[in-house]
């Protein structure tokens, strides 16, 4: 009787083993390369004449997390972002700008290809890991996820073959891949995060010079025990394996590829090696691409600039827009690098951020718009957006039209003297004749958005966001009601079938996602849930 309990016993626990440990990777997350888009990019990028003419400058200048209302000149912050404010006052502020997904690689991703990142499957975050079997899953989904975290229930995942070869596919053609064959000099400093593979690293995407790291996220200053620096931690999921990380693998710190020992606060360095390029190519017509980390977690702010918020009481509040000063001194330094050297006038200079204000880390909210990062919600996609060119652009002027990051790519091109691909469909529109008319008329018929089963559109005055995950809908006219309060869907049926149509009928231009999502975050709104992926 024992011997037949122990048989049964150890033939379970093999099973349960079993189980446990199998596989969880698939092929069927197998990443296929477009052979027409390919051929059709090196066609394109071939066919580009490099011209040496004195062709204005393009600088691109992208915060990280950087809520709308984190800033003076749209919001009342504790704290005045004077350098920031600078470039609306002195260009064009957008009342309505957008980006293109609530989160940073996807919509990084549609800014320098000037395309919805749902038409080549770069919908969520890459990942460089992922878990292996059911057992990871397991202790995953219940001893890692917490709060407003849950892991994503997810059957299957891309095997390791294939996680190196997420990141921006090598048939997209990428803003700096087009003016580097224009013959632009081409740099970028700070956040990369569109792939870590050798088909989607900088170096091999266009860019002759970079500075930076690789990943989301990295630290800000690699001794943490520093005195100068004031460290703030957090309880989200997340905090942990970012500290953890550390600056090693892609959060190394990397010169033109090749990993730095880099012993001074990250900000400020994005600035100085910024400000370097800037002088070494004032000469010939140049892109600088600067996709600062502040105010993204890890909070490292240096004590210099946390000592001078004494009125602000919380300290996490005070490390971050102790974070959010100095970045805006750091931008402050671009500007006046460039109008030491008097190129404002033939430099198109756009700021903006990546996505909204990552409320989960309780030093924002983004208030008075609704939501944050993550989030399909006003305060996830409406964006401090600015443009300045001196004598090209009317200074202190404010376009009242919805414009979406994408529209950077056409409008870069129109400043080059180029045309767009041709190939494969485009979604953003050049800025400029917009900004030049009398009477500007709107640049977009509609913008949509789509973060797995969390989808929402904007057409007109009206935005619906419809959650596939809990089945809940909310529709809003932002005309009266911009902080998204009161959800109409049950009293404009018609608007709501209406809006419903035209999104079906854009995303029958999408793809599946590429990769799979490994989170759901919720974010509760009254008695309803919403849920989005990431």
């Amino acid at each position: 009787m024992k011997k037949g309990v122990l048989i049964i016993g150890v033939t379970a626990s093999v099973a349960l083993l079993t189980y446990g440990l199998w596989p969880l990777t698939s092929e069927d997350w197998h990443i296929s390369i477009d052979d027409a888009l390919l051929k059709g990019k090196k066609d394109y990028l071939s066919a580009i004449v490099p011209d040496t003419a004195k062709r204005p400058n393009i600088v691109i200048i992208l915060a990280d997390d950087l809520g709308k209302t984190d800033i003076s000149l749209y919001g009342h912050p504790p704290i005045t972002t004077a350098n920031i404010d600078a470039i609306g006052h002195k260009g064009v502020t957008f009342a309505e700008g957008y980006i293109s997904s609530p989160i940073c690689a996807p919509s990084r991703a549609g800014l320098l290809t000037g395309r919805y990142q749902q038409r080549f499957g770069f919908e969520y975050q890459p990942h460089d890991r992922y878990p292996k079997n059911r057992l990871e899953m397991f202790v995953y989904r219940h001893f890692i996820a917490k709060g407003d975290w849950s892991v994503a229930e997810q059957s299957s995942f891309p095997p390791f073959t294939e996680v190196v070869r997420n990141g921006m596919p090598p048939s997209e053609i990428l803003l700096s891949e087009i003016l580097k064959a224009r013959g632009y000099a081409t740099g970028i400093f700070g956040k990369w995060h569109l792939g870590a593979g050798d088909h989607a690293i900088p170096s091999n995407r266009g860019f002759t010079t970079q500075y930076g790291f690789y990943e989301a996220y990295s630290l800000y200053m690699a001794d943490t025990s520093d005195a100068q620096i004031v460290n703030q931690r957090h309880s989200d999921f997340s905090d942990p394996f970012i500290w953890g990380k550390g600056r090693t693998g892609t959060c190394a710190i990397r010169l033109n590829g090749e990993v730095i020992d880099e012993k001074y606060y990250l900000t400020d360095r994005i600035a100085e090696e910024a400000n370097a390029f800037i002088r070494e190519n004032a000469d010939s017509p140049f892109f600088l691409y600067v996709p600062f980390l502040a105010p993204h977690t890890p909070f490292q702010a240096t004590k210099a600039y946390y000592d001078r918020l004494t009125h602000i009481e919380d300290r996490n509040k005070r490390v971050y827009n102790a974070m959010i000063m100095q970045l805006d001194d750091a931008v402050g330094s671009i500007i006046a690098q460039l109008e030491a050297l008097q190129l404002t006038e033939n430099t198109l200079i756009i700021f903006m951020s990546d996505n909204g204000g990552a409320t989960y880390t309780k030093a924002t909210d983004n208030h008075p718009l609704k939501g944050g990062k993550f989030t399909n919600f006003e305060g996830g996609l409406n964006i401090p957006f600015m443009m300045r060119w001196d004598g090209k652009l009317n200074a202190g002027s404010t376009f009242a039209h919805p414009v979406i990051a994408m529209d950077v790519f056409a409008t870069a091109l129109e400043v080059a003297g180029l045309t767009m691909p041709s190939d494969r469909p485009m979604d953003g529109s050049s800025l400029l004749p917009h900004l030049a008319s009398e009477q500007a008329e709107p640049v977009h018929d509609g913008l949509f958005w789509r973060s797995g089963y969390n989808r929402a559109i904007r057409i007109g005055q009206w935005k619906m966001v419809s959650d596939l995950h809990s089945g809940n809908l909310a529709l809003y006219d932002l005309s009266t009601d911009k902080n998204e309060q009161h959800d109409l869907h049950l009293e404009r049926p018609e608007v709501v079938e209406m809006l419903q149509q035209r999104y079906l009928d854009w995303d029958k231009g999408m793809m599946a996602p590429k990769w799979p999502r490994v989170m759901d975050f919720r974010w509760t709104d009254g008695d309803r849930e919403f849920y989005f992926p990431l």
